[in-house]
């Protein structure tokens, strides 16, 4: 068997496996950004809806974005894959199945950080399903299977819009018909801040999405040829560097303090921002494009505030501002000798044309996830007489009120307990 195919196809798989690992950053950066009495619900939601989010892209997904048979929308075919091989394929094609679905499940965890708190478990696996058969795979086969804007040449090496985008306008969709959570704002419009229970939590939450991303971009090469993936790591690293270096100086110059979710939330700011050109830029720019995904990411996330839409891990700041950016700064920054799919940018000579195609794809694809998503979402609140828990489920916390437990019971009884004294009687 051809060596290149192996390597092609071990790279891809190490690739597949950071990703998959990301998703315990996932849940550690949403049950530290949470309340206590909602953290195993969180860890144990995130686990079960990755789950399913596989088997409905091993049905469906996969088909709609990599099938023939293509409409405007979807591919047609391949549908509950069965592992053939394609013989004349750079790699197997079941590695890049599994790498697909990774990608996939990243999607919908960062669509779900939106319902965080508040929504009803059901309401999870509804739509997980839904998102997984009608929003993503529309998107992603737009981009990465041949759509309409592939054709156009849109530039969008590892998913700033596909994954991240998708995921975030998702979110929104679900913070608004949700609503804040219980004692987030006062009558007067104020912001409380609902502090998450556990900033270490977070801080590896961080840590272990930084080095999975390595395995989102650079993975992304699906080859070994010419060790490219090193460039593409390379460009991944400083602007995630960058982007928390300029969250942290702005947050100290405006706050007078460096602020440690901010700091956080510029590395992933920063990650988020390179996804899309990391392949197609020069190391300098990968600086830059991080640099201001860290001072977006810090202005984003105090508006959205102030708008009184209640995004407690910050998911539509981290990856739909910083996602957006990511996306239009292929359009300023790409190179001549980088840009093998659409054209340079504006920078080097490339004129406005793929600044266009880039402004057209995130404004066409932000808009259809979130219409379907909140159309879906909304349907659900109706037949399902609503997708948010009680207000006495919601001061409970999910851990007990959806599961019957805590995930942290030594804590948490005892703190009932302060609450509730036991008076003894003679």
């Amino acid at each position: 068997m051809d060596v290149m195919y192996l390597m092609n196809s071990l790279w891809t798989m190490l690739g597949a496996i950071l990703v998959i690992f990301m998703i315990g950053g996932f849940i550690l950066l949403e049950a530290g950004s949470t309340r206590m009495k909602n953290a195993g619900h969180v860890a144990g939601k995130t686990v079960f809806t990755f789950g399913l989010a596989s088997l409905v892209f091993w049905a469906l997904g996969y088909g709609f974005i990599f099938g023939s048979d293509t409409n405007f929308f979807v591919g047609m075919s391949d549908f509950f894959y069965s592992g053939e091989l394609v013989k004349d394929s750079g790699l197997a094609t079941t590695v890049f199945f599994v790498f697909q679905l990774a990608f996939a499940g990243i999607s919908v965890t960062i669509a779900l950080g939106g319902f965080a708190e508040r929504a009803k478990f059901s309401a999870y696996v509804i739509f997980t399903i839904l998102f997984g058969v009608l929003v993503y795979p529309v998107i992603a086969h737009w981009i990465w299977g041949g759509g309409w804007l592939a054709e156009h040449g849109k530039q969008d090496f590892a998913g700033s819009t596909v994954v991240h985008l998708t995921g975030a306008m998702a979110a929104l969709a679900a913070t608004i018909l949700l609503k804040p959570r219980i004692g987030k704002y006062n009558k007067d419009g104020s912001a409380n801040n609902l502090a998450g229970h556990n900033q270490v939590y977070t801080a590896l939450a961080v840590l272990i999405l930084w080095v999975g991303w390595f395995g989102f971009n650079a993975g992304s090469t699906v080859s070994v040829d010419g060790a490219f993936f090193g460039f593409v790591a390379l460009n991944t690293n400083l602007a995630a560097a960058a982007g928390a270096v300029a969250a942290t100086l702005i947050s100290w110059v405006v706050l007078g303090k460096p602020d440690i979710t901010t700091i956080l939330n510029g590395a992933l700011a920063g990650l988020v921002a390179i996804t899309a050109s990391c392949a197609f830029v020069d190391v300098w720019a990968s600086v830059v494009i991080g640099f201001v995904a860290g001072v977006i990411v810090f202005y984003s996330t105090r508006f959205f505030e102030k708008k009184k839409i209640d995004d407690p891990i910050f998911a539509l700041s981290v990856h739909g501002t910083a996602g957006i950016w990511g996306t239009l700064s292929t359009g300023l920054f790409a190179t001549p000798e980088l840009a093998t799919v659409g054209k340079p940018g504006l920078l080097y000579g490339g004129g406005f044309e793929q600044l266009g195609v880039q402004i057209m794809g995130v404004a066409t694809s932000g808009a259809y996830a979130f219409a379907v998503s909140f159309v879906i979402l909304y349907i659900m609140k109706k037949v399902m007489g609503g997708i948010r828990v009680s207000e006495e489920e919601e001061i409970m916390g999910l851990d007990m009120s959806e599961h019957g437990n805590y995930g942290y019971p030594e804590q948490m009884l005892l703190e009932e307990s302060n609450l509730c004294p036991v008076v003894e009687t003679k």
